[in-house]
C-alpha cells in the first residue's frame, strides 16, 4: 500500500511493529518540530500504535539502535511507566550497544583509545559563520557513541560540556536545506543561555523562532546575519 507524506518507505517488521522511514524535516515544519531522529506512539501521538518513525539519514547504520531504544520506551510506557523513567531505561541499553559495536568496528580495547578517537569528530568547518564562533559538521554517530546517544541536529557548548568552548556542532545527518534552520535555533539558543536565561526558556524560545523561519525561509538568511552579530565568546 502506498503512503503519502510523511511516509518515504517501510525500514522493517519486528515484534509487530512496522518500522518506517519518514520525512523528519516535513513533520518538523508541519506537525511537531520536536520530532528528531525516531519516534514511537507515546512520545508523539500522532505515530500509529504499531509503527515506528526513523528519521531519513545521508549516513545510514543507525537504525538498528533507534528500533531497540524504542522497543524498551514503547513496551514500558504502554505500562505506565512515565516517560522520563522510560527513556532512561531505554538509553541505558541502547549506549551499551553503541559502546559494543563502536569497539567492534574500530577495534578498539579500551576507553582511553576511545576518547583518543573523539578528536576526529569534526568534520568540516562553516568558514561563513566561523568568526567568533567555530561552527563544525561533526560525525553525529561517533558523538552519540562516544559522548551523548541524544545528541541530534545540532548543540553548542553551553550546553553540552564535551563541545569545546565557542562551538557549535551540527549533525553531518542533516539535508543540506535544514542546515541553516538548526545553526539558526542554535546560535539563539546560545545567545539566549549566554545572557543568563535558562536552557529550558531558551529551547522554547529558539524552537519558536526556527518554525517561523521554516514557514518563511526567505527571511532566514536576515535571521541568522542578526543572531551571529549578538554572539557572546
Amino acid at each position: 500500500m502506498k503512503r503519502g507524506k510523511p511516509y518515504i518507505k517501510k525500514f522493517s517488521d519486528i515484534s509487530g511493529f512496522r518500522v518506517w522511514i519518514v520525512d523528519g524535516e516535513y513533520i518538523r515544519s508541519k506537525i511537531d518540530r520536536e520530532f528528531t531522529n525516531y519516534g514511537q506512539h507515546y512520545r508523539f501521538n500522532f505515530i500509529p500504535e504499531k509503527e515506528f518513525w526513523i528519521d531519513k539519514q545521508k549516513v545510514p547504520g543507525e537504525e538498528k539502535f533507534y528500533i531497540s531504544n524504542m522497543l524498551i520506551e514503547n513496551r514500558l510506557m504502554a505500562k505506565g511507566i512515565e516517560y522520563t523513567e522510560a527513556v532512561d531505561k531505554a538509553n541505558s541499553v541502547e549506549r551499551k550497544e553503541r559502546i559494543k559495536d563502536y569497539l567492534i568496528r574500530k577495534g578498539i580495547e579500551t576507553k582511553r583509545k576511545i576518547k583518543e578517537n573523539a578528536e576526529s569528530v569534526h568534520k568540516r568547518l562553516l568558514k561563513k559563520y566561523s568568526r567568533k564562533l567555530k561552527v563544525w559538521i561533526v560525525d553525529g554517530r561517533m558523538v552519540r557513541d562516544l559522548f551523548f546517544i541524544d545528541f541530534t541536529e545540532g548543540g553548542h557548548d553551553k550546553v553540552y560540556p564535551f563541545i569545546p568552548a565557542g562551538e557549535i556542532w551540527l549533525d553531518d545527518d542533516l539535508t543540506l536545506r535544514e542546515i541553516k534552520f538548526v545553526l539558526l535555533h542554535e546560535v539563539h539558543e546560545r545567545n539566549l543561555m549566554c545572557l543568563g536565561e535558562s536552557y529550558d526558556t531558551a529551547h522554547e524560545a529558539s524552537s519558536e523562532i526556527e518554525y517561523f523561519c521554516r514557514q518563511n525561509p526567505s527571511l532566514l538568511n536576515k535571521y541568522l546575519q542578526k543572531e551571529f552579530k549578538k554572539v557572546i565568546i
